[in-house]
């Protein structure tokens, strides 16, 4: 677990500035149309990116609040940011980091989780 991670930040953030969804579920990317979502994508309104766009967040199903993030490298942009994973399920989590690995020549993820996977799936079994 990344102690430096501005978790508490992020969390007020999303709620009181909000998440816009631009590519949901199922949507193709609109550049590359082989690239299909797996789960809701958007950003947070107003925090900016380490790429100088708004921060990115994948929005699952769940009610877990920001459960981690994913540090990817993107070799087409030749760059690096993060990627928020908000209201993830532990399948969520697995399924955007596969996602985020798929083709490791055009992008790369490393996941960092706020706690361990064990709390996450003993909190979404109690539900």
């Amino acid at each position: 677990m990344p102690p430096d991670a501005p978790w508490d930040e992020w969390e007020r953030a999303i709620a009181t500035q909000g998440i816009t969804i631009d590519r949901p579920r199922h949507s193709r990317h609109p550049q590359w149309t082989n690239i299909v979502y797996p789960i809701d994508y958007g950003y947070v309104n107003g925090v900016m990116g380490e790429d100088g766009a708004e921060l990115d967040v994948f929005v699952g199903t769940a009610d877990t609040g920001v459960v981690g993030y994913e540090r990817t490298v993107d070799h087409r942009k030749g760059d690096t940011e993060l990627k928020l994973l908000f209201n993830c399920t532990p399948a969520e989590i697995y399924l955007v980091h596969g996602f985020l690995n798929f083709d490791p020549d055009l992008m790369q993820g490393k996941l960092a989780l706020r706690r361990p996977m064990e709390d996450l799936w003993r909190q979404i079994a109690q539900r």
